[in-house]
């Protein structure tokens, strides 16, 4: 037994790096009181080496800590997406007039960062339900105090609060649906024992359906998939913008993370024939992936719809946050490797672009004090790099070519256009084209619109700039050059499952 946890800690050193990091920029916050920005470093750093850790994982593929943990290819993959959005958002926070404002609390501000990406870990690698669970709860009650953590502002409670409403509703729906199959699959705890027990025997169909829709539900929430998607445009426009870009990718990497392994291990048949290479089929012929392709299509369709009439910038892109969610989920509807590869490819480049989309209302609001999108007329003549950026960002969020964007979506509609989905992959590129409409709207105020009277250039620091070319460069480049994060995407498909 010993031996067997000392075998996985050894394996669980990115984990525990950010358990320890934690630990101590708490107590430099308590030891050093004067000093908040300190606990800001140590955390930064704990992310970066748990980022070390990570990569020295790849290649792995062992199952940790009684079946309760993946470290694989896969979980490795969103670790490092995770990861790596942290450090971004560290950066950012060092130039977000909202958290320096309140630099008293930026000790708690970076440990809560720093709880919120473990529980990400967590949940990359989560393969038991009970560390479903735990791991989502870590980082839901992080991410309730951190939506209200500039209490000043007059929708921040609004904002906190009715994120731990819908997220403790999600997590009891989510609780109902595991404890049906825990009792439908005779007390399996982990995903393999209950593929084997869907795969041995007969269960009642109805309470699988049910159990299913439950679980649905609560990973949802954390993809903001519609009708699930309530908090999101209230969270979104009343936390700091560090938080809301941190929750638009990471958050919803690590739903989308549980939502692939949990299904692909659970309900799929790994021993079915007959099947071309890279296609899989499911359990008891339960077709639970035309529930995702429902969800994909009122996601990705309201989305798009209610963002045209949205005023507010933060809000417009959480709108456009859920549309993508949508995007996502039709990789996930065809059951093949490429689908998911896809997904994951989709992921790597929203990163880029959907961060840097936030990084630059974040420097515009820090100037203007406003995120409405009237503030943002006649910006390309006050800030014009940063006016060409956003655009860049739109045009790869609308998925239009040469940018990174334009391959994400390139990679999911191939997927489904191979496994025959042609109306599903139809109203994708409906929706493509209605979500063209809102972020011409702003480009429209950027460039042919003049700016109001006595409007000053708009000045930034060599810094800020600096962080908005680490993020418009990839997006850029990723639309011609891509075939590493293919391969990367790829391999870690294949590796989902196995022990």
């Amino acid at each position: 037994m010993v031996d067997q946890v000392l075998e996985s800690l050894a394996k669980f050193l990115p984990e525990t790096t950010l358990t320890i990091t934690f630990c101590v920029a708490l107590l430099v916050g308590i030891i050093f009181r004067s000093r908040p920005k300190l606990s800001m470093v140590i955390a930064l750093i704990g992310v970066v080496l748990s980022i070390v850790f990570t990569i020295r994982e790849m290649g792995t593929v062992q199952s940790i800590f009684s079946d309760m943990i993946a470290v694989d290819p896969f979980a490795i993959f969103f670790k490092l997406l995770v990861g790596f959005c942290a450090v971004i958002i560290f950066l950012f926070s060092l130039y977000s007039s909202e958290v320096q404002s309140t630099v008293k609390r930026l000790v708690e501000y970076s440990s809560l960062l720093v709880a919120m990406t473990l529980g990400m870990y967590l949940m990359a690698g989560a393969t038991s339900l009970l560390m479903i669970v735990l791991s989502i709860e870590l980082t839901g009650l992080s991410s309730y105090v951190l939506a209200g953590y500039v209490k000043e502002a007059p929708d921040s409670s609004e904002a906190a609060l009715k994120y731990i409403i819908y997220g403790a509703l999600s997590t009891g729906l989510m609780l109902y649906g595991f404890s049906i199959i825990f009792g439908l699959t005779g007390g399996a705890v982990d995903i393999y024992a209950i593929n084997k027990a869907l795969s041995t025997g007969s269960v009642n169909p109805v309470a699988l359906i049910v159990a299913t829709l439950l679980i649905i539900a609560g990973i949802g929430y954390k993809i903001s998939a519609v009708p699930f998607h309530f908090w999101t445009p209230d969270v979104y426009e009343g936390a700091p913008v560090t938080i809301t870009a941190f929750l638009s990718v990471a958050s919803k990497a690590a739903g989308f993370a549980i939502l692939i392994r949990f299904f692909k291990v659970s309900f799929i048949d790994s021993s079915a024939l007959g099947l071309p290479t890279g296609f899989w089929s499911t359990l008891q012929e339960f077709e639970w992936n035309k529930i995702i392709a429902i969800l994909s299509v009122l996601t990705m369709t309201l989305g798009n719809l209610v963002a045209v009439w949205q005023n507010n910038l933060k809000r417009l892109l959480a709108y456009s946050s859920i549309a993508h969610a949508g995007y996502m989920l039709m990789g996930i509807v065809v059951l093949s490797d490429k689908g998911i590869a896809a997904v994951l490819i989709y992921f790597v480049v929203y990163l880029f672009m959907n961060l840097g989309a936030f990084y630059v209302v974040m420097l515009v609001a820090n100037k203007t004090g406003s995120e409405d999108i009237d503030s943002y007329k006649g910006l390309g003549y006050r800030a014009p790099f940063v006016s060409v950026a956003m655009v860049i960002f739109f045009i790869s969020l609308a998925g239009l070519p040469p940018t990174a964007g334009f391959i994400g979506k390139l990679f999911i509609f191939a997927s489904l256009l191979d496994a025959k989905w042609i109306w599903l992959a139809i109203v994708g590129a409906i929706n493509s084209v209605i979500s063209l409409y809102y972020y011409v709207r702003v480009v429209r105020n950027i460039f042919l619109r003049d700016p109001e009277a006595g409007a000053e250039r708009i000045v930034f620091t060599i810094p800020q700039i600096a962080i908005v070319l680490l993020l418009v460069v990839p997006t850029l480049v990723l639309g011609l050059y891509y075939s590493p994060i293919v391969e990367l995407a790829n391999s870690s498909v294949i590796m989902i499952g196995i022990r």
